[in-house]
């Protein structure tokens, strides 16, 4: 998944009125407004309302389920033809404003305001996880090389004190 490719598919669903947020890192390299690194997929957050619309405009790009991995309704992802990946993380807003993913129970969400960044992909301005919950959430597992480079990234950037050191 390259840049110009994320800029289009954002466009095109951004025409279509199907809001997306960019997670993951691609979400990293948006704040940054910069490609740090190559991406193995995109991670993308979608209002379960307009999943639906989601899907069928990814189907119509060729991707599909393919093998299953990390598949349940709220998280799946979805393969083309030339092997580029979407990671779908489908949430619904409660009164609060958290973006409840999967059943309340698993207590898995988008806090309010996580989904609140703002930042650009090959000059297409882009709605993104906010810097520090960008931190946050590469902190809630130990942190891998790529993570420990973007944490210190955005950390430099937002003037967020760093939580790996």
């Amino acid at each position: 998944m390259i840049a110009s490719d994320v800029a289009e598919l954002y466009s095109e669903l951004e025409h279509l009125g199907v809001r997306i947020w960019i997670d993951g890192g691609w979400g990293v390299d948006a704040l940054l407004k910069r490609q740090t690194r190559v991406h193995a997929d995109l991670d993308i957050a979608v209002e379960e309302r307009d999943l639906a619309a989601l899907c069928a405009v990814l189907k119509r790009r060729g991707y599909d389920a393919g093998d299953g991995a990390k598949s349940n309704v709220w998280n799946f992802v979805l393969t083309d033809s030339i092997g580029r990946k979407i990671d779908v993380h489908a949430f619904v807003l409660d009164l609060q404003g958290n973006g409840i993913l999967g059943p309340a129970e698993l207590n898995q969400m988008y806090p309010a305001g996580a989904l609140k960044g703002i930042g650009e992909i090959d000059k297409v301005p882009v709605r993104c996880v906010a810097p520090a919950f960008m931190v946050k959430f590469k902190t809630t597992y130990p942190p891998r090389d790529i993570d420990r480079a973007d944490i210190k990234a955005i950390c430099e950037r937002f003037g967020i004190a760093s939580p790996l050191e």
